[in-house]
């Protein structure tokens, strides 16, 4: 099977990379590009930043050379239903975005997971309020891409997964204010980060570098998960 898979940033591949084999860059134009194999299956591997626009950028480009069997989102998202712990894993049984909802193919593992609505947004939900709001909507998770990858599938008649695993949780709410951070590149100003952070230190650090414990966390539990899937096994 070949299997185009998107993120946003290219450490959410880090526990997919640390299980493949033939890791190689791509000629796709991406901001990052690997092609790999798992098992007998074929990857193509894009993290473009965050964003819908980011993603549908990146398929545009890949699309017309890698003959994709299936598209996947993954990488990091934010818990809404309170059961979910970090690095737990959220398996999409459909995707809102705005006024679109899309449907996933059927996916069986046998590595504990939540299923549930996932639902894209353009910002990242920092607040336990907002996260509320989403949850009464009937989603368990909230991302930034899974909707253009979704409607890029459905475009090309190709099956369409959704795989996440959660950073932070549906109670939390974060310091840190990443939405001023993101530039229009999809990627977040690590400086302007570290600048807000360092202005209220008590708090913001112990944040930041919970966020990035767990989101190195998150990245191998992606890992863990996809070489547990059936379809590649």
């Amino acid at each position: 099977m070949r299997l185009l898979i998107v993120a946003s940033e290219s450490f959410e591949f880090a526990g997919l990379l640390a299980r493949a084999g033939d890791v190689r860059r791509s000629a796709v134009r991406s901001d990052w590009s690997r092609t790999a194999r798992l098992g007998s299956h074929e990857l193509l591997l894009l993290a473009n930043g965050a964003g819908v626009h980011r993603a549908a950028a990146a398929l545009g480009q890949a699309l017309p050379t890698f003959k994709a069997d299936a598209l996947v989102s993954t990488g990091l998202c934010g818990a809404l239903s309170p059961e979910l712990k970090p690095a737990d894993i959220v398996v999409a049984t459909g995707v809102v975005h705005g006024e679109f909802r899309y449907r996933t193919a059927e996916l069986e593992c046998s590595r504990p997971h939540l299923r549930g609505l996932v639902r894209t947004i353009d910002h990242v939900a920092q607040t336990a309020e907002e996260k509320g709001l989403l949850y009464r909507s009937g989603a368990v998770a909230v991302e930034m891409e899974a909707g253009a990858v979704a409607a890029s599938a459905q475009k090309a008649a190709l099956p369409f997964f959704c795989i996440k695993a959660v950073s932070d949780l549906a109670n939390e709410t974060l310091e840190n204010d990443l939405n001023t951070a993101l530039r229009p590149d999809g990627h977040f100003d690590t400086i302007k980060i570290l600048g807000s952070t360092l202005r209220h230190p008590l708090i913001r650090v112990p944040e930041l570098i919970r966020l990035w414990r767990r989101s190195a966390r998150a990245a191998d539990s992606l890992g863990d998960f996809f070489c547990r899937l059936p379809i590649l096994s």
